[in-house]
C-alpha cells in the first residue's frame, strides 16, 4: 500500500466517522467479515485478501473504500485476538443491535461471499463454527427483513429523497 494511503488510514482511523461517507454501513460490513474471520484462530492474510475481493464487488473501483473495509475488518479481528474489549459474542451482539436500529443493514448480509472465507479454514470444528455463524446471520437477516419490512421501506425512501 502506498505511503499516502497509510497516512490517510491513520487519519481515517482516528476520525473515521467524520471522513468516510456512510461510515456506519462500512463498519457494519466489517463486523460481519470480522465475525467469520475471528473464530478461525489460524486465519491468514488470505482471509483479508478475500475481504478485498468481496469489497471490490461491493464498492467497484473505489479502492480507498475497499481498503478501508479490509483494514476495519483487520482492526476488529485484532481487537478480538488481543482480548481488547471485543469478543465474538460482543460482535454478534453489536450486529444484532445495529440491525435493531438500522434494519436496512440486513440487506448487506450476503452469505455466499462469506463462504469464500470459510473455504480458507482447515480445522473441521472451526468450519462447523463458521457455518453455524452463517446460519445465524442468514436467520437474522431473514427475520429482520420480514419483521421490519415497513421500517426498511420508509428508511430507504428517506435516503432516496436525501440524494
Amino acid at each position: 500500500m502506498k505511503l499516502s494511503f497509510r497516512i490517510k488510514h491513520f487519519l481515517f482511523s482516528a476520525f473515521r466517522e467524520l471522513f468516510v461517507h456512510n461510515h456506519s454501513s462500512l463498519e457494519f460490513r466489517a463486523k460481519i467479515f470480522a465475525l467469520i474471520i475471528a473464530v478461525n484462530e489460524d486465519s491468514t492474510v488470505e482471509s483479508y485478501i478475500q475481504v478485498k475481493i468481496i469489497g471490490r464487488s461491493i464498492y467497484g473501483d473505489d479502492m480507498e473504500r475497499v481498503d478501508l473495509l479490509m483494514l476495519s475488518t483487520k482492526e476488529l479481528v485484532q481487537k478480538v485476538r488481543d482480548n481488547n474489549g471485543l469478543t465474538v459474542d460482543t460482535l454478534i451482539t453489536n450486529i444484532q443491535k445495529e440491525l435493531k436500529y438500522v434494519p436496512r443493514y440486513a440487506k448487506k448480509i450476503d452469505i455466499e461471499p462469506l463462504k469464500s472465507i470459510i473455504a480458507l479454514s482447515y480445522d473441521e470444528d472451526t468450519i462447523d463454527y463458521q457455518n453455524n455463524i452463517l446460519e445465524f446471520l442468514q436467520t437474522l437477516k431473514e427475520e429482520t427483513l420480514n419483521t421490519k419490512k415497513s421500517q426498511i421501506e420508509k428508511d430507504e425512501k428517506n435516503l432516496d429523497s436525501k440524494h
